[in-house]
């Protein structure tokens, strides 16, 4: 899942998935942290890349196998690992400004404001060939949800806990989907939410003052004006652990674990370290644009 954040938004400079984590760095090189088994961080040939993705999958799902996509600069789209259900063969995508993945899946918006997706077509999740006027996108595992130019959303896919339940979102400036929840910020910093309560959607309409917002499987993770982070959901694994960070311009929510990029470039990292996921001391991410 990607760090979605505002309308006509900063574009992703880290990312999250179940087991591995990604960030971009100057000049357009990409870091990477995590299990690699499938291919997801072979990276190490990628240049110009402003934008990444890392596919996401519930913690219940019986791999661990994921993908991750990055952005270039010139609008094209890269994609590297699990290709399961061809959910790496973007490389036919031009004029892309945005790009996220799901499980088995990748969307991504064109500078025309239409929608592009590869990858699983069970959930009718990549059904969004007819979307139009788009300026944020974000993949669930088995949902896509989406902001138009007019701060309204729309969603398809998996929809039995309510998560694609957004037809009356206004004001919208971000949007972030997770497993079985979705999450929008407006323009006016309050956040809004459909879907699952185990992912706190109670408790983060009464968020004030956000600035950025990330759905990961069961838990939300948001960003406030002061710099602060907000999370709530399920801390299981510690994903939740975010009080204590400061200077924080972007998060990343992730299946069991959570990014935040700092001002200063600097990324932290909290949550499940199994497979060495939050092994990000060092990292120094490129400026959001």
């Amino acid at each position: 899942m990607t760090g979605d954040n505002a309308m006509g938004q900063a574009r992703a400079r880290i990312a999250a998935g179940r087991r591995h984590s990604v960030a971009v760095a100057s000049g357009g090189v990409v870091l990477t942290a995590g299990r690699g088994s499938s291919g997801e961080r072979d990276v190490a040939e990628w240049r110009d890349i402003v934008a990444v993705a890392a596919g996401n999958v519930h913690t219940a799902s019986n791999t661990g196998r994921s993908h991750t996509v990055g952005l270039r600069g010139d609008g094209t789209v890269v994609a590297v690992g699990w290709n399961s259900d061809g959910q790496c063969d973007t490389d036919g995508w031009t004029d892309v400004v945005k790009v996220a993945a799901g499980w088995r899946r990748t969307v991504a918006v064109r500078a025309d404001g239409t929608a592009v997706a590869a990858g699983r077509q069970s959930e009718g999740a990549n059904a969004i060939g007819d979307w139009s006027d788009l300026v944020a996108i974000s993949a669930g595992d088995w949902h896509t949800a989406a902001i138009r130019g007019d701060g309204t959303a729309v969603a398809v896919g998996n929809g039995r806990r309510g998560q694609c339940a957004v037809d009356g979102w206004r004001g919208l400036r971000a949007i972030s989907a997770g497993y079985l929840h979705t999450v929008g910020l407006t323009r006016d910093h309050r956040v809004l939410a459909v879907g699952d309560r185990m992912a706190g959607i109670s408790d983060v309409t009464a968020w004030r003052d956000v600035v950025a917002i990330s759905a990961g499987s069961a838990h939300t993770v948001a960003v406030l004006k002061t710099g602060r982070v907000r999370a709530a959901g399920d801390n299981s694994r510690g994903q939740c652990d975010v009080a204590a960070w400061t200077e924080v311009v972007a998060v990343a929510a992730g299946s069991t674990h959570t990014l935040g990029l700092r001002s200063d470039g600097s990324v932290l990292a909290t949550g499940n370290n199994d497979d060495g996921q939050c092994d990000v001391a060092g990292w120094h991410a490129a400026s959001i644009m």
